[in-house]
C-alpha cells in the first residue's frame, strides 16, 4: 500500500515552508517514527516522520523547495523492504570476503609490517586538550557531554566534548588524529577557560582492550536505542511519562523504538503494579500509585540564566505593556504577489518577519526613546538599529541579534534571519551572535498564540510580541468583513519610555503593515 508524505498543518501565521533537509532517498527502509524530513518555517523546524515501516518510494519535492501546508513531498511504499539493497550488500559481503581472502594471501607475506604498526597502538605526541577562551563577561563553563572515550580512536576535527556557557555550547575538537589518553574532568564538572579536561595522543590509535570493550558495549546496546536515534514523538511520551528509555525493549530497525514499543511498555507495568498489589487492591488503590513518579535533573546553565534573566527584568524595569491589532491581509496579498518572484531573484523565501523589522526600524526612528537603555542615571540613545530575534531552541530561549537592519533589504533581513535559525537550530550560536542588540522581536504565533504579555529583555527597554493571524469579523465602512488580524503586543520599560510614546510607535507599525507602501515611500 502506498501512503502519501504530506507537510504537517502549518500555524496560520506562516503561510508556506521550505524543505531543508532529506535523510532518506527513494529505496530506503525506514521504520515507523523514523524522522525523514526537515521542513523549515520563518521561526521553526518541522520534522516528518514516517507513518509506519516501508520503503521510501518517491521524493516529489527536492530540497530548497517552497511547499505549503498538507502538501503532498514523498510516498512511501508500507511493508515493503529494500530487496535490492540486500541484494547488493550480500553480494558486497562475498566480494568482501574474497578481497579478505586475498587479503590473507598478502598479510602473510607483509608480517614484518604488521608488527611495526602494532607497536604504533597508545603512541605518538602527548597533546593537552584544554577549555577555549571564554568570552570576558563568562568566567566559569560547565563539561556538558564527552562525545568519546578514554582510549578511543579520533580523527582530527572531531568533535570531542561540548561544554556549556550561560547562553551558548562550545565545541572542543581533536587537533589531529589518534586518541584520547585521560578524561580529566566529567560531565557536569565547573571548568574556566584554559583549563586541562584531557590529555591526547596525537598519531596514536586506541589500545585492543579498549576497542574491543567498546565493540561489546555497542553489541550490548544494539537492542537498546539511544535518546538521539529516538523520534520527536518518542520523546515527547517518553518525557511526558517518566520513562527510561534504556528501559523499553525496541522492535522497531536496528532495535529503534517506537511508539507502541512505549505504550506496551507502559501497559505492562500497569499490569505489573496491580498484581502486585493483590487481588483485594481496589482500582482507587492502584490509580493512587500508578504514575506516582518524580524525575529530578539539574537545570542546565542556559535555563538557569534565563531565568535569572527574566526575574531581574521582572524586578529590575517598571514594565508595562499595550496592545492593538492590525490587519495582515495587505502584506499577505503583496507577500502572495511577490513570493515567487521575490524567491527567484534572491534565493530565499519571503516572509512575515522581514516586513515586522522594516515597520519596527522605521518606528525606532521616529522614537528614540524606545531604541535607547538605561545606564545608571543616564540615558543611552543608540543611532544604530540592531534587533534581537527571539528563537526557542532545543536548549531553551535565545535572542540573536540582526545587525544594522536600517541598512539591509528585505532579502538580507530574510537571509539573515534564516541564517541565524539555522545556528539556534544546530546549536552554533556564538556569543557574537547573541550579544547587544537595541529592541526585540518575539513572535509566538508561530506556535498558535492569540495573545501574550513579552518580557523585556535588559538593558533594552521594549520588546513587541507579535501573534497568530486569526480571521475575525470586523467593522469596515459600515460593513462587517471577515480579515486576518493580528494582536500586537508592547511590553515597555515606563522608566525611559511614556505612555504616548509606546502607543505611538505601536500604532505606527500598525500604520506600517497595513499599508505596506509606506515603507518603500517612507512616508
Amino acid at each position: 500500500m502506498t501512503i502519501e508524505i504530506k507537510v504537517p498543518v502549518l500555524p496560520e501565521s506562516v503561510a508556506d515552508a521550505t524543505i531543508a533537509t532529506w535523510h532518506v532517498k527513494p529505496g530506503d527502509s525506514v521504520s515507523r517514527d523514523q524522522n525523514l524530513v526537515d521542513i523549515e518555517t520563518d521561526k521553526v523546524v518541522l520534522e516528518v516522520v514516517a507513518p509506519a515501516d516501508g520503503v521510501i518510494g518517491e521524493i516529489i519535492e527536492e530540497e530548497g523547495a517552497t511547499v505549503g501546508a498538507e502538501q503532498v513531498i514523498a510516498k512511501l511504499d508500507e511493508g515493503k523492504s529494500s530487496g535490492g539493497a540486500s541484494s547488493e550488500k550480500k553480494s558486497d559481503d562475498s566480494s568482501d570476503d574474497s578481497e579478505d581472502d586475498a587479503k590473507d594471501e598478502d598479510d602473510s607475506d607483509d608480517k614484518d609490517t604488521e608488527k611495526k604498526q602494532a607497536p604504533t597502538s597508545g603512541k605518538g605526541e602527548n597533546m593537552e586538550i584544554k577549555v577555549p577562551v571564554l568570552p570576558e563577561s563568562v568566567a566559569d563553563a560547565t563539561i556538558a557531554t564527552w562525545h568519546v572515550e578514554r582510549g578511543e580512536s579520533v580523527s582530527r576535527d572531531q568533535n570531542l566534548v561540548d561544554i556549556e556557557t550561560d547562553k551558548v555550547v562550545l565545541e572542543v575538537v581533536a587537533p589531529a588524529d589518534g586518541s584520547l589518553s585521560e578524561i580529566l574532568a566529567k560531565e557536569g564538572d565547573t571548568v574556566t577557560a584554559e583549563q586541562v579536561i584531557a590529555n591526547f595522543n596525537a598519531g596514536g590509535s586506541g589500545s585492543a582492550e579498549s576497542k574491543s570493550s567498546k565493540q561489546e558495549q555497542s553489541d550490548s546496546e544494539s537492542d537498546d536505542s539511544s535518546s538521539d536515534a529516538l523520534s520527536p514523538s518518542v520523546r515527547r511520551l517518553l518525557a511526558e511519562k517518566g520513562v527510561d528509555a534504556a528501559k523499553v525493549k525496541g522492535t522497531g530497525k536496528n532495535g529503534r523504538i517506537t511508539k507502541e514499543d512505549v505504550e506496551k511498555y507502559l501497559k505492562a507495568d500497569d499490569k505489573s503494579d496491580s498484581k502486585g498489589s493483590g487481588e483485594q487492591a481496589t482500582p482507587a488503590a492502584v490509580a493512587g500509585t500508578a504514575d506516582r513518579t518524580e524525575k529530578r535533573v539539574p537545570m542546565t546553565r542556559l535555563r538557569k540564566t534565563i531565568a535569572n534573566r527574566l526575574l531581574e527584568a521582572k524586578n529590575s524595569t517598571a514594565m508595562l505593556t499595550t496592545f492593538n491589532e492590525v490587519n495582515m491581509k495587505p502584506v499577505m496579498s503583496l507577500r502572495k504577489q511577490y513570493q515567487e518572484a521575490f524567491e527567484k531573484r534572491h534565493d530565499v523565501r519571503l516572509g512575515f518577519m522581514s516586513f515586522y523589522v522594516k515597520a519596527v526600524v522605521e518606528a525606532l526612528k521616529r522614537f528614540p526613546e524606545v531604541n535607547a537603555s538605561i545606564d545608571g542615571d543616564d540615558i543611552c540613545y543608540h543611532n544604530y538599529f540592531d534587533i534581537s530575534m527571539a528563537v526557542s531552541t532545543p536548549r531553551g530561549l535565545v535572542t540573536p541579534v540582526l545587525r544594522d537592519c536600517d541598512q539591509l533589504s528585505m532579502a538580507d533581513i530574510e537571509k539573515g534571519i534564516k541564517e541565524l535559525a539555522v545556528k539556534g537550530r544546530d546549536g552554533k550560536l556564538s556569543m557574537a551572535d547573541l550579544q547587544g542588540g537595541n529592541f526585540t522581536i518575539t513572535n509566538g504565533g508561530v506556535f498558535g498564540s492569540l495573545m501574550s504579555t513579552p518580557i523585556i529583555n535588559p538593558p533594552q527597554s521594549a520588546i513587541l510580541g507579535m501573534h497568530k493571524i486569526q480571521d475575525r469579523p470586523m467593522a469596515v465602512d459600515g460593513k462587517v468583513e471577515i480579515l486576518p488580524m493580528m494582536y500586537l503586543a508592547l511590553s515597555y520599560d515606563h522608566r525611559i519610555v511614556d505612555g504616548k510614546e509606546s502607543v505611538g510607535f505601536l500604532v505606527t507599525i500598525k500604520e506600517l503593515l497595513e499599508d505596506p507602501t509606506r515603507l518603500l515611500l517612507d512616508v
